[in-house]
């Protein structure tokens, strides 16, 4: 009897068809590897890049095959992949042609939470693991109701949050980081100025003048030294590190996130009245 295909749409328009369930995955996307992982799907992850930290003990045990921008497209290729995870954002267009080559891409594109949750659930139909798929947007969907519940009397805060130095780069609009500053009650002051605006740090005053900036421990480890050279152009500003994989990464991340919001929340909140 001939195996019955199936079609599965991505997040940017792309139809892949699938004869079997696959067994053979390769992930471009730390975030969603990390989902993988937590979907229970860990046998069959084959390939990962550098950027793959979560869970830890893959460094050890997955294949590396590049980074995000740069890949060993023979690598993965001898990986034999039933299906390669990609993301709109993470990986360049060319990557994505050049992979259609070898297996269906799947290609994730994530702006709002409820990406997120659509993609946790397109994984389930996928990867036949609905249950389990289910079960974490119910846990997302808890954590972010019980979260929505803390901050809906918070004051909101204008605020910068910078993930890049030399230069100066920043969340702008259009971007997952921009949605999660909203969801905190962070004005972002350069949403509107395109996904991810070069600053003068100089002129921060006059853009925007933040009460709170973000520095981010990812892609730019932002360090003590970094915040004492932002301090000098924002003045009365809060300058406040922050976990960048709580801002960025989505999938089963975000269950562990909102009670990181919550702790961060509390603390400016103490820091207004100390």
């Amino acid at each position: 009897m001939k195996p019955q295909t199936k079609s599965y749409t991505d997040q940017i328009g792309h139809t892949i068809t699938l004869s079997a369930t696959p067994k053979r995955i390769v992930s471009l996307v730390p975030s969603q590897t990390e989902l993988l992982f937590d979907l229970g799907l860990e046998e069959r992850i084959v390939g990962i890049t550098k950027f793959c930290v979560h869970p830890y003990h893959f460094r050890v045990t997955k294949e590396k095959v590049g980074g995000t921008k740069k890949i060993h497209i023979e690598k993965i290729r001898m990986l034999q992949p039933d299906i390669i995870i990609c993301n709109k954002e993470e990986n360049t267009e060319e990557i994505v042609a050049s992979l259609r080559a070898i297996a269906p891409v799947w290609t994730s594109n994530i702006i709002t939470i409820q990406d997120t949750l659509d993609m946790i659930e397109a994984f389930g139909r996928m990867f036949s693991v609905r249950t389990q798929a289910q079960q974490w947007i119910d846990k997302i969907n808890f954590g972010l109701q019980e979260f929505q519940e803390f901050i809906k009397d918070k004051k909101t805060l204008k605020a910068a949050y910078f993930i890049w130095k030399n230069p100066y780069m920043a969340a702008g609009s259009d971007t997952f980081i921009n949605e999660i500053m909203k969801l905190n009650n962070f004005a972002n002051i350069y949403e509107g100025r395109g996904r991810y605006p070069e600053i003068i740090i100089q002129k921060i005053r006059i853009q925007g003048n933040p009460d709170v900036v973000l520095l981010s421990s990812e892609p730019y480890p932002f360090r003590e030294e970094d915040a004492f050279e932002v301090g000098r152009f924002t003045h009365h500003a809060k300058t406040v590190f922050v976990d960048g994989e709580m801002f960025s990464w989505y999938g089963s991340r975000l269950a562990k996130a909102f009670p990181y919001f919550r702790q961060l929340r509390e603390r400016l909140t103490d820091a207004d009245e100390a």
